[in-house]
């Protein structure tokens, strides 16, 4: 959960230009909004109502999520995780029902493999039977990350006007889901 303690740490990692959004660079917006009131900012990534922006610029309702931060000790990323009550489905303007963002100099150590897993069970407790999950054509780090935690290819799409996305389902029944790992493995997560 975002919390006081790795905030200057997320601080930090948007000072560098990570964005905790892959669709668009929301950095500067985001360390904005953090320098201007810090207990707000907090609040506002948990938040789970009202009205959110898409990378078109489009104002859609905002989704029941859960958000997670990724640490080791040190802040390593994010992921999320959306959803709609009762139903596998998403609306047209939700690329998937998983997102995640490493800061670079986290990448290539299993933290995102990790952390979808766990998320992936999440989801899981929340009753869904199948989740989709996206990634730029070009993203093979993310293709890699989807395919350990049992990602199924099932086709691309545009989204939001966008480079075409492949498009990943997990099933969540039948133990599909969550990469093979040890559970010491998910410790820092």
């Amino acid at each position: 959960m975002p919390g006081a303690r790795l905030l200057p740490q997320y601080e930090e990692a948007l000072e560098a230009g990570w964005s905790p959004d892959t669709e668009r660079d929301i950095s500067r917006e985001q360390l904005t909004r953090l320098r201007r009131n810090r207990r707000a900012f907090l609040a506002s990534l948990t938040r789970q109502d009202g009205t959110i922006l898409t990378a078109s610029g489009r104002e859609v309702p905002r989704l029941p999520s859960q958000v997670f931060w990724l640490d080791d000790g040190e802040f390593c990323g994010v992921a999320d995780f959306r959803f709609v009550p009762g139903s596998d489905l998403l609306p047209d303007y939700v690329p998937g029902h998983i997102g995640y963002s490493v800061v670079p100099w986290k990448r290539r150590r299993g933290y995102a493999t990790r952390a979808l897993g766990l998320v992936l069970n999440v989801a899981r407790g929340r009753g869904l039977r199948r989740v989709q999950i996206t990634c730029d054509e070009d993203n093979t780090a993310s293709r890699s990350v989807i395919l350990k935690n049992r990602g199924i290819l099932t086709g691309t799409r545009l989204h939001e006007g966008e480079r075409p996305k492949l498009v990943f389902n997990i099933d969540l029944t039948t133990g599909g889901g969550g990469a093979a790992i040890t559970p010491s493995e998910r410790a820092p997560i």
